[in-house]
């Protein structure tokens, strides 16, 4: 008959077997978040641009054109340039006509454009005159140009091309430049006895007017 005093055995654990620790698993402390009252860095300036280089509009022309031209009239011809596409000569004022009637006749340069000027008042010959001409058979257009001072006439084209009649006439009412051989130059848009050439750049517009409408019309212009 067995003994129930005595205390029943635990049940063996196999050998081959560990029993799983009770020990929880140590965790990894997480990174520290970051202090939202930090600014955060600025950001780097972008690296400064290379300059561009200068961009060239001037440029020296010796095309066929300008070599015909050497030929014809040599020194006469002062400077050949091109701009923007644009073939521009520089001859000399007394030549204007001989160079005029070359170009219309030879070159085919058959309508002139404009005519018009530009003052320079620093400069010893203080005035460009400049013709701006096209060529129908050619389709091309040129930059005709001369030097003139205060006191030098230049010489009319009006022979050469019938435009330039009333182009010179508005020159000499703006600037005052005489064209010598002109069949009527007298001012075109002002009153014959408007003071001053308001295209010069010395011209002082509120003087002249204020004195025009005191002399003329007997008030004060307002201005």
């Amino acid at each position: 008959m067995a003994d129930e005093s005595k205390e029943p055995k635990p049940p063996q654990v196999p050998t081959g077997d560990k029993p799983a620790s009770s020990t929880p698993p140590v965790s990894t402390p997480s990174a520290k978040p970051a202090d939202a009252s930090t600014p955060a860095a600025p950001p780097k300036p972008p690296a400064p641009a290379s300059p561009k280089p200068p961009v060239v509009l001037q440029t020296p022309l010796d095309n066929e054109l300008v070599k015909r031209f050497r030929v014809k009239f040599g020194a006469a011809l002062l400077d050949a340039i091109e701009d923007r596409k644009q073939a521009i000569l520089t001859v000399d004022r007394a030549r204007l006509v001989e160079v005029a009637l070359h170009l219309r006749d030879e070159e085919k340069f058959d309508m002139l454009a404009d005519l018009t000027a530009v003052d320079w008042p620093k400069r010893d010959k203080r005035f460009d005159v400049v013709l701006d001409l096209y060529s129908f058979p050619k389709n091309e257009r040129l930059r005709l140009k001369v030097h003139a001072a205060d006191a030098e006439e230049v010489p009319s084209v009006v022979g050469v091309w019938q435009a330039a009649n009333w182009q010179e006439r508005e020159v000499f009412d703006m600037f005052g430049i005489v064209f010598s051989g002109h069949p009527n130059l007298k001012r075109i848009l002002l009153p014959d006895e408007w003071l001053g050439y308001p295209l010069r750049k010395d011209y002082d517009i509120l003087q002249q007017d204020t004195a025009w409408v005191r002399e003329n019309l007997g008030i004060e212009s307002g201005q």
